[in-house]
């Protein structure tokens, strides 16, 4: 009795699906923002390529995407290592981010949309979602998508670019230092007040409690911008 055997089984044996240069982006970008690979640590095309099992080029693709926000530095003959995540970038890439991002609220809510605060009301539910199954990394990134789409409505897209590094770095910096466990839920929550601020289209206020929530989101917020109030 013979057996008939799916060729596209027997394709798919041989030839493993390939690994695009988004799957070894995100990954790497996971290691970095949790402190699993640290400041300085070498990463090369070679290895990388071994470890993911996929081409030099898509390896070479994942790394520029990784310099494009500042967790790698590319240095020629020197190659490629982690980038450091230190206290005085942290602290400048803070007031960049709130000067970006208080004068863009108030040019947002002169132009807003009819689907932000649907949307801004989605992405804070995600990330709720995301604390209720203690994912620090994936509400971190509904966190940057929420406050990116506040900026898309400011109408100032060559910023959003900068926004985006700082966001991703200011990230990097809290988990970096956290000490133990963090109330995710807490941070998911803390949104709702922006949202508000929105929706009664109080430019004042909507402006003042996004400064609030920057100033707000590590221990040394108070130094950097010493009229928040806490």
């Amino acid at each position: 009795m013979s057996s008939s055997i799916d060729p596209s089984v027997v394709s798919s044996r041989r030839n493993p699906p390939a690994v695009k240069a988004s799957v070894v982006f995100m990954s790497l970008k996971r290691d970095i923002m949790l402190g699993e690979l640290i400041a300085g640590e070498p990463l090369t095309e070679l290895d990388l390529a071994a470890r993911f099992q996929c081409s030099q080029g898509k390896v070479r693709e994942a790394l520029l995407q990784l310099q494009e926000e500042g967790l790698v530095r590319r240095q020629g003959h020197r190659g490629t290592q982690v980038s450091a995540c230190t206290v005085d970038e942290a602290v400048e890439m803070f007031r960049v981010r709130q000067q970006i991002e208080c004068n863009g609220i108030v040019r947002a809510l002169r132009y807003k949309s009819r689907t932000l605060i649907s949307d801004l009301r989605g992405l804070a539910s995600d990330m709720v979602e995301a604390a209720k199954v203690d994912d620090e990394l994936q509400l971190a990134a509904f966190d940057r998508d929420f406050h990116r789409r506040i900026f898309r409505d400011a109408d100032l897209p060559a910023l959003d670019p900068i926004l985006h590094r700082c966001l991703v770095h200011n990230h990097r910096f809290k988990i970096s230092r956290s000490m133990g466990s963090r109330d995710l839920m807490a941070t998911a929550l803390r949104h709702r007040a922006i949202i508000e601020t929105i929706e009664q289209c109080d430019v004042s206020a909507a402006s003042q409690a996004l400064h609030h929530h920057i100033a707000t989101i590590v221990d040394f917020g108070p130094t950097i911008f010493p009229d928040a109030d806490q």
